[in-house]
């Protein structure tokens, strides 16, 4: 794996040097839109409708609407002159036990492992939090994004989860449905007990699969195998086109009477 970057783990006067890596990869079967009629790929393309042209990347400006087509422009500058933006620093807030925080807060997963010169201090961090049971609360700007995270021990390593902000988790009370709670019978719940009681075992991720995802590859696999495939080339582009047609007209204009005259000579 490659690290996504290269900064350091920072409480108090401590600063341990680490290297960050994406802890998870979805594995789902990804699949192209195609024009339906001649199975050509979609393309998408940053269209710009005031000038009628396809616009590069690099002429490309970040906008924020704060109101209705009305826009503020923010550059790359305005945004390194902001403050309190821990750029490649994993900055602890807080320890907290891990079960106080509802996996509602959860977004992606990393590792980080120890740079040069910190292998110590990281795995003295690692340690402590585990002996205190504690997970540690931080800061960090992932993609030039700052974050909320949990950091935590995880086998030999440390794991960074990125959290939403409170203000990013919504109230269950927006809920349309009825909330309040039915009258449970003691036969209701003590069965559903049973159930549950029955149905416990230890966390074990081997166990569950993806069941859609192996019947998709086989249904691929199926419809390779029986020929079900189609191959897709580009069209000629319109300059090889025009070229084609410029050595043609040229050929028909140097098809003169034979009279071998030099090119560009007077009459």
């Amino acid at each position: 794996m490659r690290p996504l970057w290269k900064g350091a783990i920072s409480f108090g006067l401590v600063h341990i040097p680490v290297r960050l890596y994406a802890a998870t990869a979805r594995r789902a079967l990804r699949f192209r839109w195609l024009h339906g009629r001649c199975r050509t790929p979609i393309r998408y393309r940053k269209w710009c409708p005031n000038c009628e042209t396809e616009v590069a990347g690099e002429d490309l400006v970040s906008g924020y609407e704060y109101e209705r087509d009305r826009f503020v422009l923010i550059g790359d500058d305005d945004l390194a002159a902001l403050p309190g933006f821990s750029r490649r620093t994993v900055e602890i807030l807080d320890f907290v036990r891990l079960a106080e925080i509802d996996p509602v807060y959860y977004e992606k997963n990393y590792f980080l492992e120890p740079a040069d010169g910190g292998h110590k201090a990281y795995h003295l961090l690692r340690q402590v939090m585990r002996e205190r049971d504690r997970v540690a609360v931080a800061r960090v700007a992932i993609r030039d994004k700052e974050t909320l995270a949990a950091l935590r021990g995880y086998g030999d390593v440390l794991a960074l989860s990125t959290m939403f902000w409170p203000d990013e988790v919504r109230s269950a009370a927006g809920l349309e449905g009825p909330l309040g709670i039915p009258e449970l019978k003691p036969a209701e719940l003590e069965m559903a007990l049973t159930l549950v009681d029955n149905l416990t075992h230890p966390f074990t991720p081997g166990r569950y699969l993806d069941r859609r995802r192996e019947a998709l590859q086989e249904l691929v696999l199926a419809k390779v195998e029986g020929r079900q495939v189609f191959e897709y080339r580009e069209p000629a582009t319109a300059e090889v086109v025009d070229l084609l047609e410029a050595l043609r007209a040229s050929v028909d204009m140097t098809q003169g009477d034979g009279d071998g005259a030099p090119l560009g000579a007077e009459d």
